[in-house]
């Protein structure tokens, strides 16, 4: 039974200061939607006993059966908190929301301080979804890390934070599965306790390099203050998500405050670090632990929280009645006459959720540690918002001001239930009110300020809040709120600014930590159904933050994904969903590959133009080590001031100087990682074909000469240019095919080859099966290059680098061998120089390769000679 109405959560939505907006982010199976579960059945949406199994997050009929999530789901709750009770150290406890809603007063123009509004979006955690994460993050002001107490902190922890942290997002991280290390692995307390204090400074590394170096002091200037979490200030949590009970340390800190007669807060400081109660002198002694543990002396937490815990485990366990009873006694939980009955786990689960409550924790650190909508847009501005920052939209975001002008981003576009193939627009509305029926400006990625490109006015049909699986229709939404928008998915393809204010710009495009490297071709088996096709792509496109679909010059329809899984998930989407059934042929998956230059070219290429009156001289060399990666991290691009750019280019690559100041174009698509430069002294005329030279090598870039790959890490210098006095002889109909040419003949003496993309493969396995791994590994062409023992557990971590066009079956090789227990996680990693003989030689590897991609691409199967674009003086 939902405790609340909807008219409760639109009154609760003029108050930014009351409302937390966050998202739950963790590897993959750490236990995010079982732990969201815990704040759901609080809330009364799921009755408390499917808590831990319902997984409400996951709705959709795949993610129940394979039990992980895929797409991102959010959920608005309503709690009271009294937090001027936590603060004044008292005891206190989260009333549940039944009383709440009661006691809510829909008249008052204030509302009361202990009403709290909870947005929360559960996300994926498996590393091919980490698009969905990313928008997730981005309308979100908090995130709760959850970590395995026995895994530790792994692959894409790591990546989901480093995105929080890049989005200024304040992390709070709760320790799960403590019920594991407690009946499967029996662990001493003191392990227990250095195996939490692991993770908790694992994430500590991670999130350190992006700390303020004085973050009190920015925490008073309206910043985000300190991010790193420690238990000892209320920012970390411990319990399991699947039996529902969790703690932080004020909570035993409460307890025992009373009995020590010192301040809870002070309390807190012994329950964590090196601090032991000397019971016979009857003080507390701090330092060297292993001195006091020698003496028999146990840590604060070991003695207080970890023991007391350890006993109720091993009383139940063994079915200890009289000792049961005791401790139900001390710990004053009421149990009912119907579960006294109960042995085992199910009598566990029920005294630990009444003595512990694990959404108790969690509502905890995100009242009291998260921030509201209103500080944290104040500091998130400049990370969000693309135009000057003192302009009325910018100003508008920072105060959170929902009388504003409106200012919102779309970050993802759902489905909806119905046959219709219609979308929400699913964002967060970041000033302002968005009603139904207003008119808005709606603005894609590509729109700049003053143009018409990409921008749509249309008025909004209605919008929603979202629940889980379904959603409640209110007429307006004020700042600081998610919200789904019907009506506007015509004119928004993945993700939008939706604005009033005429000169506002965008909201900066969200950067994704994965790239569509995996690709396949589709087509139907019946021709009738190829507009149902056309129509379903276009949709499978919106549907997914990061899927690529493409039509190639051949005609075919290519799909692209993050990763086998990704693919798998996209595809059975396009077509059970977007186009209803009808039966589509899938290709073999394929690589996309790169060309390059591995050397300066042997000789100076000559082209000559079609009319024999213009000729261009040029050569390639290849780029500095890790000059393209600046390029694509946005380091390096076309819109830096020339000279600050040649100073990088110079310092950071060794780069010339000189040939630094005068780059043309950066390629392909005027962003790429390749470029063009003049090299050229002293020669008339040149700026007039610039332009015409750059589209020469924009095409050239994007389509190279071996296999009609795009071009990466390379360089082409235009050396010296001979033209035609008159100008109607130099036109872009001479110069265009020569500039192309040219940019061919100088890759083929400067002795080209491929590059593939290589995925950086994490498995965590047994140390028993960890043999037959290297085997499947060499036979694939990948390496081993790192692997670590994790401390107090049997699980080795290996990392590996994996050519991507090998990886199809990776999995399912290494689980057969391994009888099931590897757990691989491919994430791309890098581009790597493909070897294996000369691109000529159709025997070797990499001229098989290129065969290859000639053959599919329906080029001739033979490399075209140099002659064919080298010309004699």
């Amino acid at each position: 039974m939902v405790n609340f109405t909807t008219d409760q959560l639109r009154y609760m939505m003029d108050f930014p200061k009351n409302i937390r907006s966050l998202s739950v982010i963790a590897h993959v199976d750490h236990g995010k939607s079982t732990l969201t579960d815990s704040l759901i059945s609080k809330a009364g949406i799921i009755a408390a006993k499917n808590a831990g199994d319902a997984r409400f997050t996951d709705t959709r009929a795949d993610e129940q059966e394979r039990c992980i999530t895929i797409k991102s789901t959010g959920v608005s709750m309503f709690f009271k908190y009294d937090i001027s009770k936590y603060l004044d150290d008292q005891d206190y406890s989260v009333e549940s929301v039944t009383d709440a809603a009661e006691a809510l007063d829909m008249n008052s123009e204030t509302t009361d301080a202990t009403n709290y509004m909870i947005n929360l979006i559960d996300s994926p955690g498996h590393v091919d979804f980490s698009s969905e994460v990313t928008s997730a993050l981005r309308i979100t002001d908090g995130a709760i890390v959850v970590v395995d107490c026995i895994e530790g902190v792994c692959v894409q922890t790591e990546t989901v934070l480093r995105q929080a942290m890049a989005e200024k997002i304040k992390p709070v991280l709760m320790v799960n599965k403590l019920d594991r290390a407690f009946l499967e692995l029996q662990m001493e307390p003191e392990e227990a306790y250095q195996n939490f204090r692991k993770a908790v400074e694992s994430v500590n590394v991670i999130i350190s390099p992006f700390e303020a170096d004085e973050p009190e002091k920015e925490l008073k200037e309206g910043g985000v203050g300190p991010l790193q979490v420690d238990p000892a200030t209320g920012t970390v949590a411990f319990g399991s998500g699947l039996h529902q009970w969790g703690f932080t340390l004020k909570k035993f800190s409460v307890m025992y405050a009373k009995k020590f007669g010192i301040k809870p807060s002070d309390m807190m400081q012994r329950l964590w670090g090196d601090t032991f109660l000397d019971g016979k002198a009857n003080v507390w002694r701090r330092g060297n632990p292993d001195k006091y543990i020698g003496e028999g002396l146990r840590r604060g937490f070991v003695q207080f929280i970890l023991d007391p815990i350890n006993q109720v485990f091993d009383a139940v366990m063994n079915d200890k009645k009289k000792k049961i009873q005791k401790m139900l006694k001390v710990t004053g939980v009421k149990i009912k006459s119907d579960e006294k009955e109960l042995t085992g786990k199910p009598l566990l689960k029920i005294i630990m959720q009444r003595w512990l409550p694990a959404a108790d924790a969690l509502l905890e650190m995100i009242v009291v540690h998260l921030p509201s909508p209103v500080n944290a847009q104040n500091y998130r501005m400049p990370v969000l918002y693309e135009g000057p920052h003192d302009d009325a939209a910018a100003q508008a975001i920072k105060a959170c001001d929902k009388d504003g002008p409106l200012m919102m981003y779309i970050s993802k576009m759902i489905p909806t239930e119905g046959k219709g193939g219609r979308f929400y627009a699913f964002g967060r509305v970041f000033s302002g009110k968005v009603a139904t029926g207003q008119k808005v400006r709606i603005l894609g990625p590509q729109y700049k300020p003053g143009s018409k490109k990409d921008l749509y006015i249309k008025s909004i049909q209605r919008t929603l809040i979202m629940m889980g699986r379904y959603v409640e229709q209110i007429p307006d939404i004020p700042a600081g709120n998610n919200v789904a928008l019907v009506g506007v998915d015509q004119y928004i393809v993945k993700t939008g600014t939706i604005t009033t204010i005429e000169e506002a710009h965008c909201f900066k495009t969200m950067k994704y930590s994965v790239s569509p490297v995996v690709r396949v071709a589709v087509d139907v088996t019946n021709p009738a159904d190829l507009p149902k096709l056309v129509e379903g792509l276009k949709r499978l496109s919106k549907s997914d933050p990061l899927v690529l679909c493409l039509t190639e010059e051949s005609g075919e329809h290519i799909v692209a994904g993050a990763g086998e899984l990704h693919l798998e998930i996209c595809l059975k989407d396009l077509a059970e969903d977007f186009m209803g059934g009808a039966p589509i042929k899938i290709s073999e998956p394929v690589v996309s590959y790169r060309e390059t230059v591995t050397e300066e070219s042997s000789v100076v290429a000559l082209s000559k133009s079609a009319n024999k009156h213009n000729r261009l001289y040029c050569n390639a060399q290849p780029f500095p080590e890790g000059m393209d990666l600046a390029i694509e991290e946005g380091e390096i691009g076309p819109r830096d001031d020339a000279k600050e750019r040649a100073r990088k280019m110079t310092d950071k690559f060794g780069f010339d100087n000189n040939e630094a100041r005068k780059i043309w174009a950066f390629g392909p698509d005027g962003s790429g990682p390749n470029l063009l430069l003049d090299a050229a002294k002293g020669v008339d005329y040149l700026n007039e074909i610039r332009d015409h030279v750059n589209s020469g090598f924009q095409w050239a870039s994007r389509e190279g000469p071996m296999c009609e790959e795009p071009m990466r890490g390379v360089v082409i210098r235009v050396l010296d240019v001979t033209l035609h006095a008159d100008a109607i002889h130099r036109g872009a109909g001479q110069i265009l095919p020569v500039a192309r040419r040219v940019s061919y003949a100088s890759v083929f003496t400067a002795n080209p080859c491929l590059l593939e993309p290589m995925f950086l493969a994490d498995i965590s396995v047994p140390q028993d099966s960890a043999g037959p791994i290297y085997g499947v590994l060499t036979q694939r062409g990948g390496h081993v290059f790192a692997e670590e023992q994790m401390p107090g557990s049997p699980i080795v971590q290996m990392k590996a680098y994996l050519p991507v066009a090998q990886s199809f079956g990776f999995t399912k090789a290494l689980r057969s061998v391994t009888a099931g227990k590897a757990f691989p996680q491919c994430s791309f990693s890098h581009w790597e120089r493909l070897m294996g003989g000369e691109y000529r030689d159709p025997a070797g590897k990499l001229g098989k390769v290129i065969c290859g991609i000639r053959t599919r691409k329906g080029l001739d199967a033979e490399v075209p000679e140099l002659s064919r674009y080298l010309d004699k003086l």
